[in-house]
């Protein structure tokens, strides 16, 4: 025979106790906003460019020179264009940014990331791409630029492109 004296404590009820008392902890902290890159303007001109050499240069200002150090990882063939998983590493030094450009793309700059000083030089991410392409993925290291280009084939289920 089983006897219950009173409510057991459950998992669930330990943690919304415990997520009650840290939000009434919190109450007297005054709340900051914090953005990422605030001083930063963001390049909206470089992201409505069509062509690929000419959002480098509204992003940059300047080309890239192709380099062994930026690793882009991307599938050489792509089922499905919507969702085309991508990735850029790189072994360089004072990274402090990292962007995509897809050359066949209405828009070329398809994304850009600002690094500050101590992060580790890393960017994964799904792209949309229009059509078959040229990825190139552009690393901004201590006032250099470099690159890695890989073409991409988006293909409808698969069957070719």
């Amino acid at each position: 025979m089983t006897v219950h004296t009173g409510p057991h404590p459950t998992r669930r009820l330990i943690l919304q106790g415990a997520v009650t008392v840290a939000l009434i902890g919190l109450g007297d902290l005054p709340f900051v906003p914090v953005y990422a890159a605030a001083n930063d303007k963001y390049p909206e001109e470089a992201f409505k460019l069509k062509n690929e050499a000419e959002a480098i240069k509204a992003l940059y200002g300047r080309t890239a020179e192709p380099s062994d150090k930026v690793k882009l990882d991307a599938p050489e063939i792509a089922e499905n264009g919507g969702v085309v998983p991508m990735s850029v590493t790189t072994t360089l030094d004072k990274v402090t940014s990292i962007s995509f450009f897809v050359a066949e793309n209405p828009n070329a700059l398809a994304a850009s990331y600002k690094f500050p000083d101590g992060t580790i030089p890393a960017v994964a991410n799904r792209l949309k791409m229009a059509k078959t392409s040229n990825v190139t993925a552009i690393v901004e290291a201590d006032g250099k630029l470099y690159s890695a280009t890989k073409e991409v084939k988006v293909t409808v289920g698969g069957c070719g492109g």
